[in-house]
């Protein structure tokens, strides 16, 4: 059983989603959304840090998984949005986590099965993926999204280093 701390970094919003991992089922621990004040970026930064941190002790995960960045048409947001993650990276770090990172289209592909679906259909999914009443706040079912594409990321894992070990045994006998 495994714990999942998915992140969906930003500057003003940053979602964050929690499942727990039991085989090939997942189940929803927590979301939500950490949502910075002020206009100054280092202590908006700090908020993201702190609020990371504050989630990790509370929910004591076990991987961490955060969307990468993609080049946004605006370079002054793409790096804001690299701060937001940066920030976040290292508050996991400095809980001794594993940092796994997901392009959205990735993340998309994971859960949807189209890497261009856009954040209703990601929504939905999520919500029927893990059986929720209703639909989480966007950035907080994108969230989600990452920890469920890390899950099924370290499935596909798992089942082919035991496809690795069959072979393996075979030539040996």
């Amino acid at each position: 059983m495994s714990i999942i701390l998915g992140i969906d970094p930003g500057s003003r919003i940053t979602g964050y989603g929690v499942i727990r991992q039991v085989g090939m089922k997942f189940v929803y621990v927590a979301s939500g959304c950490i949502r910075v004040q002020g206009t100054d970026l280092a202590p908006r930064l700090k908020q993201i840090y702190d609020g990371v941190s504050e989630i990790i002790r509370q929910y004591q995960p076990t991987d961490f998984a955060i969307e990468q960045v993609f080049m946004a048409k605006n370079p002054d947001s793409a790096l804001k949005l690299g701060q937001a993650r940066g920030a976040a990276i290292v508050a996991a770090t400095n809980h001794d986590l594993a940092v796994a990172e997901y392009s959205a289209r990735q993340i998309k592909q994971s859960v949807v099965g189209k890497g261009n679906a856009d954040k209703t259909q990601v929504q939905h999914m999520v919500t029927h993926l893990l059986k929720l009443p209703g639909a989480p706040q966007a950035d907080a079912a994108d969230a989600l999204a990452v920890a469920i594409c890390h899950g099924h990321s370290q499935q596909s894992l798992i089942k082919l280093a035991g496809q690795a070990r069959k072979t393996v045994r075979g030539r040996l006998r």
